[in-house]
């Protein structure tokens, strides 16, 4: 497939989008939507893909909705159809739920962890996909923030009910409220972003930290733990145990423990199958 809006590259088990409007800031279009979910899905089809992540060309990795829809919208009081209400991508893990399987909570229906690099500025829109995202990396010089309180707008997306999971009650509604932008510093302290790392090497920190994952860890295990978290939002402490022992019983039984085992016994690299 040729991408107009998107590069795809997958190389080293490690599938990377990156958004390329970089003379926009790589301001979302409905046409980015439709190649990032047509990338998205040649990504978790793909055996050989291991971990996912979704990253900005240029100075930014998504300054939000581009501001031509928006004036559309405005015009027209309505958003167009079909731009309020989607499911998830095909090749989407039909076991989980169906609150991740909406216009942008997707990604955690993916049985990959995603990762987002957010190079530059995540506003709005774009602050939003990277919510969705498994773990979030932020360069030195990332800016975030949420933007629809200023354009008269509301939490959108699902925005009010992940946004305090990640980082609480207070910070969530000072961010939603204020609209203010913040900076990659206040983003970690607040636990938005899970490590900040120098700009010059950033996308090399991302990467290496990818690798890691695709090389040193059981991609049966990440499916399942991915699953457990996102799962465990919605259980109570006495489900999450129970689901836990039946998915313990599963793993033992499964050729990745056999060789997790048999890697450390023989101090050598692992080489898992995913089974």
């Amino acid at each position: 497939m040729s991408y107009q809006q998107i590069l795809f590259d997958v190389s080293e088990r490690i599938a990377t989008i990156t958004l390329n409007r970089p003379e926009k800031l790589n301001a979302w279009t409905a046409q980015m939507d439709g190649e990032v979910r047509a990338a998205i899905a040649l990504a978790e089809a793909d055996p050989d893909v291991r971990v996912i992540i979704l990253t900005g060309a240029g100075r930014g990795f998504c300054a939000g909705a581009d501001m031509s829809l928006l004036q559309g919208i405005a015009a027209a009081g309505e958003a167009p159809s079909g731009a309020l209400g989607h499911h998830a991508p095909a090749g989407a893990n039909e076991k989980i739920r169906p609150d991740f399987q909406r216009k942008y909570s997707y990604f955690p229906s993916l049985s990959k962890p995603v990762i987002a690099a957010v190079n530059g500025h995540a506003v709005g829109l774009g602050l939003i996909l990277t919510l969705y995202c498994d773990l979030r990396f932020a360069s030195s010089e990332a800016k975030f923030g949420t933007a629809f309180a200023r354009r008269g707008l509301i939490a959108e997306y699902g925005m009010a009910w992940m946004l305090p999971k990640l980082i609480g009650h207070a910070n969530a509604l000072d961010l939603l409220l204020s609209a203010r932008i913040i900076e990659a510093g206040e983003a970690f302290k607040m636990g938005l972003v899970n490590r900040v790392a120098a700009a010059e090497t950033f996308q090399s920190d991302v990467r290496a930290y990818a690798l890691e994952l695709a090389n040193n860890v059981s991609p049966r295990s990440m499916t399942v733990i991915k699953q457990q978290v996102y799962n465990a939002m919605f259980q109570s402490l006495e489900e999450a145990t129970i689901s836990s022992e039946e998915a313990m019983l599963a793993s033992l039984r499964s050729e990745d423990f056999k060789e997790g085992v048999a890697h450390f016994v023989e101090k050598r690299a692992p080489h898992f199958s995913g089974n």
